[in-house]
């Protein structure tokens, strides 16, 4: 009598992953590995969508989902593995559920917490792959270090409005992200998906590549992006190639490593970085209801938008000043010094960082508004279209 394996596949297998079986570069040896597989996804969003669909349905056996957040209406514009349905749930929730009816064979563990320093290694040691669909450039480094430092490959993928990138970092046979980016940019330095927006179905794309080169990686087969850097621009519907190389003088996978224990990039998007004695992050910011009784009692205060044209065609605050942020150097002349300057974005970030530029050129009373306009609608007045 013949023993079935727990990676052998069942009837029921046969006929879902027929398709790949008839494949010669997959077929039953390749399918049994994906079965046998587990991967870890870092981020339920706009990238671990295809990431989680796809894979799912592909057959890997074993799938990891770590994310804190909570399913939005702005998320259902890309992160499609989420419905109407799931709003005000957790991400982790919603994609295991859909996950579940889509390819009842795959087992899911869900992690509904934020991808930190204390889990990342044990998180990472338990997975065959890390996949990285992250927002933002400290859980990025983080994957990267706990995956050099673990052995693991990290398939990367980013997505900013039009444009995206992809590649492999695995350390035991090409560069890790850190030979690529060394550093984190400043804080509030390049927009999030939230402040700069992105094309609805760019992450599908961008996440389609990742899932592609993580089942390329789990059956052995084709030439997976290590060593280079997919560039996609969906505007010109362009792809381009970049060499990359591994930099002997990494801090994390170099010949004489400095990281060699994981640690969080400062993740902060404010104005505290600022060393300038002149003032303190106290009065750098100012709630939606202080400053709407500011504007009831007459206080003089000038009203600065820094944001982009496009965006006030969707919702704006009464007599403002309309700079953007990025301009705001070449306009400081067009700005009061005698009155207090509060400035908004959408939710906080390059306001804060105009700030810091009017506080530096002397604008010493100027202030963010904290939480942007999306705070204002929130707490003050609801009929302002949140985004």
């Amino acid at each position: 009598m013949n023993v079935l394996r727990t990676t052998d596949l069942s009837r029921e297998e046969v006929q879902r992953y027929s398709r790949h079986l008839t494949l010669p570069d997959v077929g039953p040896a390749g399918q049994r590995k994906l079965k046998a597989a587990s991967v870890l996804l870092v981020g339920a969003g706009g990238l671990g969508s295809p990431l989680g669909l796809y894979l799912a349905a592909a057959g890997v056996g074993h799938l990891g989902i770590v994310d804190d957040d909570v399913v939005d209406e702005t998320n259902l514009q890309r992160q499609v593995i989420h419905g109407s349905g799931a709003v005000g749930k957790l991400k982790v929730e919603s994609a295991a559920q859909r996950i579940a009816d889509l390819n009842p064979h795959v087992e899911v563990t869900t992690y509904p917490f934020r991808f930190g320093a204390e889990q990342a290694l044990a998180l990472v040691a338990d997975y065959d792959i890390v996949v990285d669909g992250s927002d933002n450039f400290p859980t990025r480094f983080l994957v990267n270090d706990a995956c050099v430092i673990a052995g693991k490959p990290n398939v990367y993928g980013s997505v900013y409005r039009f444009e995206g990138q992809a590649s492999v970092f695995d350390a035991q046979r090409g560069p890790c992200y850190r030979c690529v980016f060394p550093q984190p940019p400043p804080p509030g330095a390049v927009p999030s998906c939230a402040e700069g927006g992105v094309l609805g179905v760019l992450p599908g794309i961008i996440g389609l590549i990742q899932a592609t080169e993580t089942i390329k990686l789990i059956i052995g087969k084709g030439e997976p992006l290590i060593g280079k850097l997919l560039i996609f621009d969906a505007l010109e519907m362009r792809f381009a190639t970049l060499a990359i190389a591994k930099d002997e003088a990494c801090p994390v996978c170099g010949s004489n490593p400095s990281i060699t224990q994981v640690r969080e990039e400062d993740a902060r998007c404010d104005i505290a970085h600022d060393a300038s004695p002149r003032h303190s992050d106290a009065d750098a910011e100012i709630t939606p209801q202080s400053l709407r009784a500011k504007l009831d009692s007459g206080d003089p205060i000038e009203v600065l938008d820094v944001r982009e044209p496009v965006e006030r065609e969707i919702a704006t605050l009464a007599n403002t000043i309309e700079i953007r942020v990025d301009d705001l150097a070449e306009h400081l002349d067009e700005l009061p010094r005698d009155k207090e300057i509060v400035a908004y974005c959408r939710t906080g970030v390059r306001s804060a960082r105009a700030v810091q530029l009017l506080r530096d050129a002397g604008f010493v009373r100027a202030r963010s508004l904290a939480g942007g306009i999306n705070a204002w609608s929130e707490t003050v007045d609801p009929t302002v279209t949140r985004y």
